[in-house]
């Protein structure tokens, strides 16, 4: 088919590694396809974005098969998240396997400027192609570079790519599946891929206006709404008054390309009423087809499920004319401390103009909402489905905050590994929810590495929704040193058992493990291992292993000292585990022991920057030797006053003499007046028993 459009460039083999651009990491899709590859690491029930995030991070996953079924008992999507550290998806040869409700997505290495933060940035069918509505024919020598071009082009919209393994051909389209008023011919086309631009802002998605109508397939309306509710991940879900706020969230969603919606109804209670999918009949590798073979629910009432609506391109009436009507994209941030910049028009702000500022402060056991507006607000706050158990009342307040429970029922925070989140709402009224109220989801995410707090804020679009996530501290934790009794010692005899403790706060979702600790003589000229780098004691007749108590860690030993020095500096690397940490097994003769020395990656895998996060704690304990006395008021310490998991110092003064030695020096003084006395005494009297010599 001719195109007066197109940019034919032959025999030109392009290079895409521009000097001056790094590659930067992008991924492809795949809807309803796997490939075989090596699984290193399996997790349940996370999000596809946390599953493809996950993978983002992980510098050995080369891809995520990402699965899903919906319990019909709850109803909940249930999910696994497999990663990858190899995978067949590279090789053009290697032939994919079709799979139910699976999400394939390969990590890339693209050398372009433009590659965008959305999850993927194509979506793959493999041994596909459209014929004939190419408008750029290039060269590259690897697929990679293919799609960079597409990403780097400017001369029109790079809607899709086919990229043909063999001839090494790239073909760049400003059509893709969705196109209106040209004959678009999907073809079977072994050797050769179709990719479409996920990159693109809603706006650039046709080249005519986006219109919103039940898919004209063929196929009963309510049979597509079903099939959507249970076979198609749900990639947000929100609480609308109405079909055309459905809509126009996913009209103006910037997360992802937003493509169909299922409106369930007007609300009713706490329920999401809307959900928004990156899939429609297109994307599926079926397509119609898909409808016609589903099975029936196992639990199915027979009542209407809903309006399912996908949006699809109409004909562009103009070349200029293709985005008149289009809601333009907006994005907005908020981490200003200042309400300043806020306008009416911002995400965060309502229709009463009442802007607000949301932060969120993590903690061990709650989740701390603060809110700040612009003007007194008057209303309440809560969580939720836990209108009665979570809210606070606001009257005339322009500073108030909710605390989210992270245990229990009363404000129902929900955590999947690691991550606490839950909604919170903004109302005006004390009973019924308006258009001007704001939904706010919040999210923790306890790292295990991390000390610092992170916050971002993003708008979900309700419009009335928006994320904010954050990373709390983990708390510090400190050394205590007991004795028989359970008190805190600072000086004690050789010999006397102890109990020596590593300790966070009881109510933390961490855990820790200790390693490579060493006893230090406090001139530090002598040192003595007790725990090695794998968490296991070097003696344990000296030093035991460690073991759990509650999220603590102790050792119970009996006090030793070194030959030149009564101070002993016990020091120790600590690191969290999100949750209880797994021991390590050593050796010890012919028996083998756990001590909760590491966590629960293998110490021979963990990276230099990890190691790094350890914590370092001391304490210094006073060993005296048998027939010393404690003499308190000679030993002056500081570590009852020294801050909560710091570095804490004794001063030792030496002690005074004994009983003893201060009985034989009064003795040997007496002794020597007496001497001395003596001598005086027979001077005289042989100066007086022999006067004469003196007077001759």
């Amino acid at each position: 088919m001719a195109n007066h459009n197109r940019f034919v460039i032959g025999f030109i083999l392009v290079s895409i590694n521009v000097y001056g651009i790094l590659a930067r990491i992008a991924f492809e899709k795949l809807t309803d396809y796997d490939y075989r590859g090596n699984t290193y690491y399996t997790v349940k029930n996370l999000s596809l974005y946390e599953c493809q995030g996950w993978c983002r991070e992980e510098p050995d996953c080369q891809a995520a098969a990402f699965s899903f079924v919906l319990n019909p008992l709850i109803p909940l999507q249930e999910t696994l998240c497999q990663l990858q550290n190899e995978t067949s998806s590279g090789n053009p040869s290697a032939t994919p396997q079709r799979a139910a409700n699976m999400y394939y997505m390969s990590k890339l290495q693209l050398r372009s400027e433009n590659v965008c933060l959305r999850p993927w940035s194509f979506e793959r069918v493999p041994n596909k192609m459209i014929r004939g509505l190419d408008n750029a024919l290039i060269y590259t020598s690897t697929k990679e570079a293919c799609l960079a071009a597409c990403l780097n082009e400017h001369r029109f919209t790079c809607r899709s790519v086919e990229y043909n393994y063999v001839t090494l051909q790239c073909q760049l389209s400003d059509t893709d599946r969705r196109t209106a008023g040209q004959f678009v011919q999907f073809v079977d086309a072994q050797g050769v891929d179709y990719f479409e631009n996920l990159c693109l802002k809603g706006n650039q998605a046709c080249k005519g206006n986006r219109i919103y109508q039940v898919p004209r397939i063929g196929v009963a309306d309510d049979k597509v709404a079903q099939y959507a509710s249970i076979h198609y991940y749900t990639d947000k879900e929100l609480q609308v008054t109405g079909e055309a706020a459905c809509r126009l969230a996913c009209e103006i969603e910037n997360e992802f390309l937003c493509r169909s919606f299922l409106y369930r109804g007007p609300p009713q209670g706490s329920q999401y009423n809307c959900q928004l999918f990156h899939l429609d009949h297109k994307t599926l590798p079926d397509g119609p087809s898909t409808y016609l073979n589903a099975d029936r629910p196992l639990i199915d009432n027979g009542d209407r499920i809903g309006t399912y609506l996908e949006n699809s391109c109409e004909k562009a009436a103009t070349a200029s004319g293709t985005s008149d009507n289009i809601l333009p994209v907006v994005f907005e941030t908020t981490e200003d401390s200042t309400l300043n910049n806020l306008t009416r028009s911002d995400v965060n702000c309502d229709k009463t103009g009442t802007c607000y500022d949301v932060s969120v402060n993590c903690k061990d056991t709650k989740i701390a909402v603060q809110v700040r507006t612009n003007k007194p607000f008057n209303g309440r706050v809560y969580a939720l489905g836990r209108s009665e158990t979570c809210n606070v009342d606001v009257a005339n307040s322009d500073l108030f905050r909710l605390d989210l429970t992270m245990n229990g029922q009363d404000c129902n925070t929900q955590s999947v590994t690691g991550v606490y989140s839950n909604t919170v709402v903004l109302q005006h009224h004390s009973v019924v929810m308006t258009k001007a109220d704001k939904i706010y989801k919040v999210k923790c995410t306890y790292d295990m590495s991390s000390k610092n707090i992170t916050f971002g804020m993003m708008p979900i679009r309700d419009p009335e929704m928006i994320s904010i996530t954050s990373a709390p501290e983990a708390p510090p934790p400190r050394i205590r040193i007991l004795d028989s009794n359970q008190r805190e010692v600072e000086t004690v005899r050789i010999g006397d058992k102890l109990t020596f403790r590593i300790e966070i706060p009881e109510d933390t979702p961490y855990g820790i493990f200790a390693r490579s600790c060493v006893a230090m003589a406090k001139d530090s000229k002598s040192t003595f291992q007790i725990i090695d780098d794998d968490g296991c004691p070097v003696d344990a007749t000296i030093f035991p292993a460690f073991i759990p108590d509650g999220t603590a860690l102790q050792s119970i030993y009996e006090a030793f000292r070194f030959t030149e020095s009564y101070g002993v500096i016990f020091q120790c690397n600590v690191k969290y585990c999100l949750g209880p940490c797994e021991p390590a097994v050593c050796e010890w003769g012919r028996d083998s022991l756990e001590s909760w020395g590491r966590k629960k990656r293998s110490i021979n895998n963990q990276t230099d920057e990890e190691k790094e996060d350890d914590m370092t704690l001391s304490q210094e304990i006073l060993v005296l030797d048998f027939g010393d006395e404690k003499q308190s008021d000679y030993f002056r310490s500081d570590l009852n006053s020294a801050e909560f998991g710091k570095d804490k110092t004794v001063t030792i003064v030496e002690p005074c003499p004994t009983k003893t030695s201060v009985l034989a020096l009064g003795v040997t003084c007496a002794l020597l007046v007496l001497l001395y006395i003596s001598t005086l005494f027979c001077y005289y009297m042989k100066k007086w028993l022999n006067p004469g010599k003196h007077l001759a």
